[in-house]
Order: structure tokens, then sequence, then C-alpha cells
């Protein structure tokens, strides 16, 4: 049975873009290696992570914050084991959930690792070793990505004492001590988990600041947040080694700058140096398909060099953020319907799901200065804000930057509690081209947080009113 489109990898992207085509009425499949459904997201990434630091931010408020709001005696105990099996529950929610949209869709799966054997046709090897061959006018490669490593450092990864994120969801204890290689999102995510349920977290990132990329000024008031819940920082430190030891292991570093090497020791190091494309055994190079510096190269319509063979998500260009690839995933499906499908880069949030959380949509301070932008800025401090204050939520501010001529908002950042809700509204404003003043004019609900983003946009177009 020939296919419109074929899927390879369940993820967010495959998942969403094989919905979004059998919506359109495409006759769709979908190849997946894993016995479950979406990838490492749902199964061992945004997902389950969320589910232990939500716990664990419940459980440092239970016993630091609760008193101060006149609930006294509460002294919380950990289970860790009770708080594992609630995010293996919610993993099984998520991935069921899936299952249950394909065949609502009517969308075949085929279990195996999936290959490009020719035109049009994908050959899928099952555990068992037996491979089938499936055909489709249509291929899309949306396998995602895996765990980058460190550079020229040699590193055995057991997932007990040296471990990937992947190791990092799921420790039988809490370490006494943790080292964290890399000060990106999801070492500074599980570092934070760790750190609540006890650990003492080092971080060692090879820059500067905390988030490459990451608007400065909110970089630096969120890593002295972090410093004030105990994390320690090594930054401008090149890790040479990491070894394991009779007991735990260590990490040896080097300043960038030159100077001394360190080794430090723990029980736990968590190796969170980024990740690279999965494009390992797809049968790209066989197939002629053009790669470009270990990624999928891809036209404006995420077709590559190949005529009927697309790409999205981890594998191609930008952000390797879930809901990246969904809207890829989307717009792929929409353009092989014969509609116009299509993802505005410049209006994408991330956001970091620490407490305080971090979210940030569109350009930084210091893209902007790069590209000789003349731009405005509005800033309002949570301590200003009402709703903040009587929840003792009062870290962090809101950023707003705009278009000095124009007013159009150019970038949106916030640290802060729920700030990952609160990039939304700036998302949308930047979506339709909006203004600081269009956002300023708009009203807010009162009592709430995002009264906070409501001044910085005043504060932008012209002066705020709590401060």
């Amino acid at each position: 049975m020939a296919y419109d489109v074929i899927f390879i990898g369940s993820g967010p992207g495959g998942y969403v873009g094989a919905i979004k085509a059998a919506q359109l009425g495409l006759k769709t499949a979908v190849v997946e290696k894993r016995e479950t459904y979406g990838g490492t997201c749902l199964n061992i990434g945004c997902i389950p992570s969320k589910a232990l630091l939500h716990a664990s931010e419940l459980f440092a408020e239970a016993g630091h914050s609760f008193d101060a709001l006149g609930i006294e005696g509460v002294k919380p105990k950990l289970n860790l084991a009770k708080m594992m099996a609630h995010k293996d529950a919610t993993v099984a929610s998520n991935v069921g959930g899936v299952a249950f949209l394909f065949k609502k869709n009517k969308i075949d799966a085929f279990r195996g690792t999936g290959r490009i054997a020719g035109p049009g046709k994908v050959a899928v090897t099952g555990e068992d070793g037996k491979v089938t061959e499936v055909e489709g006018a249509n291929i899309v490669i949306a396998t995602g990505s895996d765990v980058a490593g460190i550079p020229g450092v040699k590193v055995d990864i057991d997932e007990k004492v040296i471990v990937s994120s992947t190791g990092g969801i799921a420790l039988d204890k809490v370490p006494a001590n943790m080292v964290v290689v890399g000060g990106g999102v999801i070492g500074l995510e599980l570092g934070s988990v760790w750190a609540r349920l006890g650990a003492k977290v080092t971080v060692v990132e090879f820059l500067d600041t905390i988030l490459g990329g990451m608007d400065g000024e909110i970089s630096k008031q969120f890593q002295r947040m972090l410093a004030k819940q105990g994390i320690d920082f090594k930054l401008g430190a090149k890790v040479t080694a990491v070894e394991k030891a009779k007991k735990g292991a260590t990490v040896t570093f080097e300043p960038v700058k030159g100077g001394a090497a360190e080794t430090i020791a723990a029980d736990v190091v968590l190796i969170a140096t980024g990740r690279r494309p999965y494009t390992d055994g797809l049968g790209l190079e066989e197939a002629g398909v053009e790669m470009d510096r270990g990624k999928v190269k891809t036209d404006g319509h995420y077709q590559t060099n190949v005529k009927g063979i697309y790409a999205i998500g981890d594998v191609i260009a930008g952000p390797m953020l879930a809901h990246k690839a969904e809207d890829e995933g989307i717009a792929v499906a929409e353009i092989l319907a014969g509609q116009r499908g299509h993802v505005n880069y410049d209006a994408i949030p991330s956001v970091v799901y620490t407490s305080p959380e971090v979210a940030s949509v569109g350009k930084t301070e210091e893209e902007l200065k790069k590209a000789g932008i003349d731009y405005k800025v509005g800033k309002f401090p949570f301590t200003a804000n009402g709703r903040a204050r009587a929840m003792l939520h009062t870290e962090g501010l809101v950023k707003i930057l705009a278009d000095k001529a124009t007013d159009r908002v150019l970038g949106g950042h916030i640290v802060g509690f729920g700030a990952g809700e609160m990039i939304h509204e700036i998302t949308v404003l930047m979506e339709f081209g909006g203004s600081s003043e269009d956002l300023a004019r708009t009203t807010h609900a009162h009592p709430t947080m995002s009264e906070a983003v409501r001044e910085a946009a005043l504060a932008t177009f012209f002066k705020p009113i709590h401060i």
C-alpha cells in the first residue's frame, strides 16, 4: 500500500505533522523505533523533566515558603520513588494520548528503525531483524536529536554515575554532590531539580555566561537567583576530563583564558552540553540528501535537494525546540496538501522551566546592537506587582524591546514566576506586528502577574504607572 506521506520519527514534529496530514486527507504512515510514541520530548525529555521540576518546586516551597504565608509546622519528607512514579505516570498518559490520536486519525504505524531505501521507499527494520518496505509519495525526516557529549573529551556515560539527561531524570537517590557540565537549558533545569531535593550542585560552563544566546541582562539576573538557591558556577571553564572514581566521578577543567586546571569530585556528573541532529543510519548519503554542518539542508518549504524527501525539527536549521518542530510538522503537512504552510521564526518563544522561569521571544539587546537597529527598552520589576507580592514571587522582571522609529515590538524577555505562560501575549503581539503601545493600551485583569508585562510595554511606549 502506497502512502501520500511517511514520517520517520514520532516526536513532536513527526506526530503533530502526521496528525495534521491525516486531518487534511493525506494517507499517512509513521515509522517509530521506540516502543512508545512521542520521541525524546514525551518519553525522556520535556514532559518527564517538567513533572520533576513541578514536584521539586512544591517540595522546596513547602519546606521554605509556607511559614511566611502562615502555614506552620510543614516539614516535607521526600519520597523519591513516589515522585518518580508520578513522572512515569505522566509520561504514560502523554504517550498513550498520542497512540489514541493516531488511531483516531487512521494513521498507520510501523515499529522499527527507518531508512530511506530509494525513491519513495522506507525500509523498516524491526527488533527481530525483519525488514518491511513502506512506499510513499513523500518522506518526512523527523528523527530529532541525540546527546552531543563533550567535543574532544571521551565520556563514558553509564546513566548511573555519569549521566545524560536520560539518566538525570531517573536517579534512584539524591546525590550529595552533583556536577553539571553545561550551563544551558537542560543543565540548569535538571541541576535545579536535584539542588531543590538536597544535592550540592556545581555548574561548569565553557562560556562566560549561562544560557548562551539569552539576553545578557536577563542571564545575569537569573544566575544571581540560582546562586542564592545554592548553585555554584564555574564559568569560562573548559572541561578536559570526566572520569569515574572508586566512588562517584571527577571532572577536570581549566580556564578558557588560560590558567591552572581544577578537579572536583561528585557522586553524579550530568553531561548537558547540548544535542546533535540524529541522522545516523537514515540512508541520507546514499539517497543524495545534502547536509549542512551535520543538519539536513532544506529549502523554504522543508524539501531537501532530493524531490519528495522533506525534513523538520531538530535535524534542520533553527532552535531545537519541541514547539518549533510541531509548527514545522503542521507547515509541511499543509504544503503537501497544497496549502501555503509557513512558520514565523521571528516569533518562536523559548522557556527555561526552572524556578523562577525564564522566557524569551524575538531579539535580544545584543542581537539588535549587532544588527545596528535603533531600539528602545521598557522594563518592569515583579517587586512592584501586587499579585507577585501576595504570592511571595517578587523576583525578576519583564523586559520589552521595540523599534525606536516604528514602536514595533522586536523582542520580549521575562524572568520570574510563570514567565513561560506570560511570554505568549508578547509572542501573539509580535506575530501580528504589534507595537508596545498596542500592548500598553490593552486592558489587563487586576491583580495578575501579567500586569507586569503591560507595565513593561508602558515603559517602552511612554512611562509605567507603578514605579
